[in-house]
């Protein structure tokens, strides 16, 4: 008996699927294709695109590792393989382990973030982009912290636009105009939490890429906030309202706007917005309440207070719809890879599942990765037409 299993070229409980599934090239493969490979050309038996093809199509049937990557791909039957190019036997655990760990993360992230803004769809009204960082908390050692990756996010399609690396002896702050470099801005509008509520990010969107701002603020810009908190909002209606239920608790925002003239400690500012958020848990009767202020370059007549309440809510889809899902689905905090890129790779690889899930219309991505690992040609087929 032999040692491992054996397939035949093509097995037959696939020969008239096979129909159905394009053999590479595709616009995603053409994607891998470009990537540079890091590896000395002698002894290469599989290309980088291949293993890049495999481990997404790994990956989007919930592989959360580098060996339950090996494991589908010695699963899967040589005539689906094939069809990204698998030609020579599949890769072991240790092949895709080390050429994964070898890649440039940002570079990587650079060109699948290029690949999915050409595939977004279109917005309905203004594009909205969220930016927001995230620590892979599984990869710290004992002499060196966690992994940070800063993120964008569209509010509209949830698909992840950009990534980089936030490098240990720095933070998220200076890397938010080289993250956005790489996407196009013009009439775009960002939003971010109150770290990135900086005068040099205002100035970078309005002066340097035609794009326009929404920032929260906070205690790191105190004087800014004084002056918000300063103005007249007792004598301004309520221009929004919202209501919650859900996590166990009932929330509920009022939304008030003001316009603000020259002279406001801010580049560019032409609104500012107070956020009253009152909370209470379901079994509770005791009401809290918070204070939150925010400031944007849109103008009243591009800019309504239901709009802004909809876009302050929806920048916090950054946490719901990518970091829950890559934390929770993935769980990707107890990831054990630490080594070299590898963190970044695996988060980028799961940031193209995600992607491609909801290219394909899926709402819940823990059913969409269930459905994809009940059949290999699913997953292949996902790839290889995208």
């Amino acid at each position: 008996m032999p040692s491992s299993p054996m397939f035949a070229a093509v097995d037959p409980f696939d020969e008239y699927e096979l129909l159905d599934v394009p053999a590479a090239p595709a616009a995603l493969m053409a994607v891998f294709d470009s990537v540079p490979d890091p590896r000395s050309a002698r002894g290469i038996r599989h290309r980088l695109s291949v293993i890049l093809a495999v481990a997404a199509c790994a990956v989007v049937t919930g592989a959360r590792s580098f060996a339950a990557v090996a494991e589908w791909v010695a699963a899967t039957s040589p005539g689906l393989l094939a069809r990204v190019g698998v030609s020579d036997g599949p890769p072991s655990e240790s092949t895709i382990r080390r050429t994964l760990q070898q890649l440039h993360g940002d570079g990587l992230d650079r060109l699948l973030g290029a690949w999915a803004q050409l595939r977004e769809p279109a917005s309905r009204g203004r594009r909205v982009i969220a930016i927001d960082g995230k620590s892979v908390r599984g990869s710290a050692t004992p002499d060196r912290r966690c992994r940070h990756l800063l993120a964008a996010l569209g509010h509209g399609s949830r698909m992840v636009l950009g990534q980089l690396d936030v490098a240990v002896k720095t933070n998220e702050i200076p890397l938010f105009a080289t993250l956005l470099d790489s996407i196009d801005l013009l009439g775009v509008l960002v939003t971010a939490d109150a770290l990135h509520c900086q005068a040099e990010h205002a100035r970078y969107l309005i002066e340097q890429r035609g794009a326009h701002y929404l920032f929260t603020v906070k205690g790191n810009q105190p004087k800014l906030r004084a002056q918000l908190a300063a103005l007249p909002w007792t004598g301004v209606n309520i221009g929004a309202t919202q209501h919650d239920r859900g996590h166990g608790r009932i929330e509920k925002r009022s939304i008030k706007v003001v316009t603000v003239k020259a002279g406001i400690l801010f580049p560019h500012a032409a609104q500012a917005i107070q956020i009253i958020r009152r909370r209470r848990l379901i079994n509770s009767k005791k009401w809290r309440s918070e204070t939150v202020y925010a400031v944007t370059s849109l103008p009243a007549e591009q800019a309504q207070p239901t709009q802004l309440a909809g876009w302050l809510k929806g920048h916090w889809g950054i946490e719901n719809s990518l970091h829950w899902v890559r934390d929770v689905t993935f769980s990707e905090d107890h990831s054990q890879t630490r080594t070299a890129a590898g963190p970044q790779v695996m988060a980028t690889l799961r940031n193209l599942a995600i992607n491609l899930l909801r290219l394909a219309g899926a709402t819940n991505i823990a059913a969409a990765l269930r459905h994809q690992a009940r059949q290999p040609i699913r997953p292949l087929k996902l790839l290889l037409t995208s």
